[in-house]
């Protein structure tokens, strides 16, 4: 466990912004990240996979690189297994995993960016599943007492997109493992959201798989999300709005061709990217950034942006989009 100073972020924001770290420490064990707590107890940033966040000035904090490894299967039964997963595991490389023991229930999840630790702090979801959905407990680690503490899914108030690591207990926990708990036979697939009963269709599998699940997931992803290797971005920007029933019928009478999703009686979900696009941004370029031509959730670092190019970016999609349909428009990512 080494110390590093004045150490580029590039390398750990999947945006590839170019920060300098005034102090850098990756750390590969419970007992390693408890000696740079006891060292640093404050002025920490925890970093994970990177893939959540946008920089947006030299970071002089700590930069903590949690490097936790390994899964565990601890439990099986006839027709579920447990397993538990460090924080540092790259969360595609887990579903793979999963894959590849035949177990089922984070398919539809493939090929979000990121790692294990950080997608509870989300509930990181896509194509109608959620992390929540899996999710039996994480075990994390409190910044200032160093003591670790199990927090069951109840605890760990999950939301769309969000959960208490976000709002009550933000930045005063470490997650250091998650368990799962997944089908090993008898699989409840999800098809029915998005695009993937046509991509199935289109495959000519009727009755699908996991792995043909997870396929066509990575797919229609392949067909409309850069590659944050060859092209700089945090995927989705931007959180679907949600808004109330009769604010969308209202908006339904201008917008016909509107999309929308029932979250509950009074409550309707609505695409951002549709609204960006609407918006005209979508495939704007603005020099080295701007808006992904195939995606308009997807801000893109084209080389050699900086964090407040997009940050500014961003301001003006959302200020247009409180303009044309009086809707405010989230962050989906940190912006630090």
């Amino acid at each position: 466990m080494l110390t590093q100073k004045n150490i580029s972020l590039k390398p750990f924001n999947t945006f590839g912004i170019d920060v300098i770290a005034k102090e850098f420490v990756a750390v590969a064990s419970i007992k390693e990240l408890v000696k740079v707590l006891d060292t640093n107890p404050t002025d920490i940033l925890v970093l994970g996979g990177g893939s959540n966040m946008l920089l947006t000035k030299a970071v002089e904090a700590l930069v903590l690189h949690v490097n936790l490894k390994g899964i565990t299967e601890i439990s099986k039964s006839e027709n579920s297994v447990r397993i538990q997963v460090a924080a540092g595991e790259n969360w595609h490389e887990l579903v793979c995993w999963c894959l590849d023991k035949n177990y089922g229930g984070l398919e539809n999840l493939s090929l979000i960016p990121g790692n294990v630790g950080t997608a509870p702090i989300q509930n990181i979801g896509a194509y109608g599943v959620e992390l929540k959905d899996s999710f039996i407990s994480c075990e994390a680690l409190n910044i200032h007492t160093k003591t670790l503490k199990t927090f069951t899914k109840d605890e760990c108030d999950f939301g769309y997109r969000n959960s208490i690591f976000k709002q009550a207990l933000k930045g005063q926990y470490i997650i250091t493992s998650v368990v799962f708990e997944l089908s090993s036979k008898n699989h409840h697939l999800k098809t029915n959201y998005g695009a993937i009963e046509t991509e199935l269709n289109r495959s000519g599998i009727d009755q699908p798989t996991i792995q043909d699940v997870s396929k066509a997931v990575i797919s229609i992803r392949n067909s409309k999300l850069p590659d944050p290797k060859v092209i700089g971005n945090s995927g989705s920007f931007f959180k679907n709005p949600i808004i109330s029933l009769s604010k969308f019928e209202e908006l339904q009478t201008q917008f016909p061709q509107m999309p929308s999703y029932k979250v509950s009686e009074d409550a309707i979900k609505i695409p951002a990217g549709w609204l960006i696009e609407t918006s005209g941004f979508k495939g704007k370029t603005f020099t080295s950034y701007g808006v992904h031509s195939k995606q308009a959730l997807v801000l893109v670092n084209h080389g050699g942006a900086n964090g407040t190019d997009i940050l500014n970016l961003s301001i003006q999609i959302q200020n247009a989009i409180k303009f044309i349909f009086d809707i405010d428009l989230e962050t989906e990512v940190n912006i630090l």
